[in-house]
């Protein structure tokens, strides 16, 4: 399975990130692509440890029982729901700065590596090994990327 702390995953990530455009449009799901880089940034912010969210109690009961999503080859269902902390309400994010925010963090979470990400648990998964992080983080930005066609 792919994981952001691979160099060549990382640097296709970010690739794909460059590829975003303000006039990209989603092919599934309700955000704005604005919204979508700043909802894959607040997950980032988790992982670094920037940010933490409390545990849903949703998270809480079904969270053990889908955690085998985070570190299998499935991409995400589209759709998928998204835990209350990472939901971005307000539609006027400025693209540019969404955007360099969002790279700015992924290259933080590359460079951290495994010693970089929180010991602080995921708000629906729960607590996560460094190397869940890796691929849930790489799992999560492909599947918003695809979402706008990148």
């Amino acid at each position: 399975m792919k994981s952001l702390f691979d160099k060549a995953a990382g640097n296709e990530i970010l690739s794909r990130v460059e590829k975003i455009q303000p006039e990209s449009t989603r092919q599934w799901g309700k955000m704005s692509v604005s919204q979508m880089m700043a909802h894959c940034s607040a997950q980032l912010q988790t992982a670094v440890g920037d940010s933490k969210p409390k545990r849903s109690l949703y998270g809480r009961l079904i969270g053990p029982l889908v955690r085998g999503l985070v570190s299998n080859e499935k991409p995400f269902f589209k759709n998928s729901p998204t835990d209350p902390s990472f939901v971005v309400k307000e539609n006027n994010r400025v693209f540019a700065k969404e955007k360099t925010m969002l790279s700015g963090l992924i290259k933080r979470f590359i460079e951290g590596g495994n010693s970089g990400v929180t010991v602080h648990p995921h708000p629906f998964f729960g607590k996560l090994k460094a190397e869940e992080w890796g691929t849930l983080t790489y799992k999560h930005l492909d599947h918003h990327l695809r979402q706008f066609g990148v």
